[in-house]
């Protein structure tokens, strides 16, 4: 797919660049989005080089992933990262996200997630947004729960995260919760309890 930027009021959503590289690492060496997030750890400058110039382009260029660095577009200061990665051929999409430690609380995350939503689901085809995290990543939730998304529930060992298995929260947004019309009809189960 061809690279494309997406704005809000207060948001910049560009696809990444080597310009992006220097924010990226100083952003990482934050120790929650360490912690939180598969990024590695410790994270060096040639992850960020990495993660710039190589895996978000090939995203884009492959259909698999797309990333964006989330700028203000008061300040031009990196925000954060958000990335929609493809699941499925179905439709199945996942959303992911971080938030630099001296921009959390602003709402800037939530933002850009509903905007990436909507790109999603008119320009992607998306007919299921995933969301997970680990347990505990309180603040993910929080962003995913303004966003809409509804939860769904608990993975057992739903996350490979620096060689350890953990357990997730994961929840998920649909076309319709955001007034917008799916690719495919969607017949929700009703009335339908499982056997004794």
């Amino acid at each position: 797919m061809e690279q494309i930027t997406l704005t809000t009021d207060r948001l910049l959503l560009r696809p990444f660049t080597s310009e992006d590289t220097d924010a990226v690492y100083e952003a990482c060496q934050d120790p929650d989005i360490q912690r939180w997030t598969v990024v590695p750890s410790p994270y060096a400058r040639s992850d960020a080089e990495f993660f710039t110039d190589r895996l978000s382009p090939d995203g884009w260029r492959d259909g698999s992933m797309y990333n964006f660095a989330v700028r203000t577009r008061e300040d031009g200061v990196l925000t954060g990262a958000l990335g929609v990665n493809r699941r499925s051929r179905s439709g199945t999409y996942e959303i992911g996200f971080w938030t630099a430690s001296e921009r959390r609380g602003r709402g800037y995350m939530t933002e850009a997630v509903l905007c990436a939503a909507r790109w999603s689901f008119t320009a992607l085809g998306c007919d299921r947004l995933e969301w997970r995290a680990e347990v505990g990543n309180v603040p993910s939730r929080a962003v995913a729960l303004r966003a809409g998304f509804r939860m769904e529930g608990e993975q057992r060992s739903g996350l490979l995260n620096k060689g350890v298995r953990r357990d997730t929260w994961v929840g998920a947004l649909l076309p319709a919760d955001l007034g917008l019309p799916g690719t495919a009809a969607y017949v929700p189960a009703t009335g339908v309890s499982a056997a004794p």
